[in-house]
């Protein structure tokens, strides 16, 4: 069974994203991206009790502003889908979680290094150049299962 329902377009859209915000940092840097997007499609706490699908979390708006960058200012985020980002979206979507995104809900890339809390959320790990928060403790059951 997979991790959150999906669509063929989902699919797209979750490759679009990780190779935006992560091309750099290969397949693994890219399907750490992945895990954050399925985790707050399936997360009902802090900032995503109103998204429950891959385009609601990708498309979601706060503060005035995209929360994924790409989506207002990335050609990578525009450009088509290839088959090995469909492929690890279609891991990510179905079974794939790892250490240290496998219960983030956030990343940023500090381009220095990762503070141990962001906006209060614990530090879980770094991959490259990302920072991952998942969050604190006894905040999102819902992110666990």
């Amino acid at each position: 069974m997979p991790r959150v329902k999906f669509r063929d377009a989902d699919i797209d859209l979750v490759a679009r994203m990780m190779r935006a915000e992560a091309e750099g940092e290969g397949n693994q840097g890219m399907l750490y991206v992945g895990n954050v997007i399925v985790n707050r499609a399936v997360a009902d706490c802090a900032d995503f009790t109103d998204v429950r699908t891959i385009e609601d979390v990708i498309y979601q708006v706060q503060g005035g502003n995209y929360s994924f960058e790409a989506v207002q200012k990335g050609n990578l985020f525009y450009s088509p889908a290839r088959e090995n980002e469909r492929r690890l979206a279609r891991q990510v979507l179905n079974y794939w979680r790892d250490h240290p995104a496998k219960y983030a809900l956030w990343y940023f890339n500090p381009y220095a290094p990762c503070p141990p809390q962001w906006y209060g959320q614990p530090f879980t790990g770094q991959f490259k150049d990302h920072c991952f928060y998942e969050p604190a403790a006894g905040t999102c059951a819902s992110i666990y299962s």
